[in-house]
């Protein structure tokens, strides 16, 4: 079962990293669509909006749902939908076309999230902090290279490009095929062996929280999603506008920095878990979110490209080291909830980076983008509120 479940965890891990990847690739070539349809920055806002409101909307409803019956088979019909988004895009010659066409690649998002992360909190045992955070770093290192292929293939070219995309989501589908028959097969004795596992960690913890604090904490975690997602919509959407106009750079090269700010967050999201199993999530937390609040204030005032880059890249490192952090925390506090804590947070995650991207870029197209990025450099201060969270032992 352990080799099996390393290989399973390892193939979901790519598969995440095909997923992301198409997320980012489009908001990568958002200056080629802002040029070729004639867009404005609360329309780029509005792409963005559509992507991540169908994805939070449905993955915490995909999550309750399979928590009460898993599907496994539905990670290849998420993958379907992607596909179908991916094709759309291609073609697209309208801003209602591109809106068509994310919110496909949204609806397969939310479907594939909450039963994946399942899966790897399943198979997980007693490193659920590593795998958990191998899961997740496959989606941001498939996020990053999302905006290096839009560098490589969409800069030259243009947007219709992207067809070749859906080469590599068939791929993915073909890998999940017996990863679900697997999950099939196997799924009541890893729900009977977690269940376990959940019941001797409840009989040792010393710890016995009351609902209230549960629930406060839900609420602290959500504050603190709030605050690294907001600023990682910032830069998606808007950071390779931000090189174009403070520095000068081309569409390529912007997107060459925007790759290397995500590869840093993949990277980042890694270190975050195993961490976690060590220390314990909350310290991990801490330092995520508030140790990086120094490096974020600083971005918006250096006048010099490589300042601007290594911070940046020093922020999406030490930011993105509490996801995975937050969401086992979560799910060690509501242990029969796992797929509905892991869509929950996953489409809060989403959906706050959704409205986040219409306001910024209407904020843009009003102050300014130097006025957005100043604005968004407090965000990590939230990350105050892990005071209020409860030391629980890790499991």
């Amino acid at each position: 079962m352990r080799v099996a479940s390393v290989v399973i965890v390892l193939a979901l891990t790519f598969t995440h990293l095909a997923n992301d990847l198409f997320q980012t690739f489009f908001q990568a070539i958002y200056p080629q669509i802002k040029e070729s349809l004639l867009l404005t920055f609360t329309q780029i806002g509005f792409i963005t909006l559509t992507f991540q409101f169908t994805s939070s909307i449905c993955q915490p409803i995909v999550g309750f749902i399979t928590d009460k019956r898993p599907l496994p088979y539905l990670l290849p019909v998420g993958m379907m939908s992607t596909l179908i988004g991916v094709l759309m895009i291609s073609y697209a010659v309208s801003f209602m076309a591109v809106l068509v066409a994310v919110a496909f690649i949204g609806i397969g998002s939310a479907v594939f999230h909450p039963e994946a992360s399942r899966i790897v909190f399943l198979v997980s045992g007693s490193r659920v902090g590593f795998f958990q955070s191998l899961f997740l770093v496959g989606g941001n290192v498939g996020g990053s290279f999302g905006a290096l292929f839009a560098a490589i293939l969409i800069a030259p070219y243009g947007h219709s490009y992207s067809i070749w995309l859906s080469i590599f989501v068939i791929c993915t589908i073909i890998i999940l095929l017996p990863i679900c028959r697997w999950y099939s097969c196997n799924l009541h004795r890893l729900k009977i062996s977690r269940a376990e596992k959940v019941s001797q960690s409840n009989a040792t913890n010393s710890i016995k929280l009351s609902r209230t604090t549960v629930i406060i904490s839900l609420v602290v975690l959500m504050v603190l999603i709030f605050s690294k997602y907001v600023y990682l919509a910032c830069f998606r959407s808007f950071y390779t506008f931000y090189l174009m106009e403070r520095f000068g750079v081309s569409v390529r090269e912007s997107q060459i920095y925007l790759f290397l700010f995500l590869f840093a967050a993949a990277t980042g999201t890694l270190v975050g878990g195993p961490i976690g199993d060590w220390i314990g999530r909350k310290y991990v937390i801490w330092v995520s979110i508030l140790g990086a609040s120094p490096f974020a204030i600083c971005v918006p005032f250096v006048d010099s490209l490589f300042l601007t880059c290594l911070l940046s890249v020093i922020v999406g490192f030490v930011l993105s080291s509490a996801f995975s952090a937050i969401l086992i925390y979560a799910q060690e506090l509501m242990p029969g909830r796992i797929g509905m804590i892991a869509g929950l947070f996953f489409g809060l995650a989403f959906g706050i980076a959704g409205v986040a991207s219409v306001v910024l870029g209407k904020a843009a197209d009003i102050y300014g983008i130097d006025f957005v990025f100043g604005f968004c450099s407090l965000l990590p201060l939230l990350g105050l509120t892990t005071y209020l969270l409860p030391n629980i032992k890790t499991t």
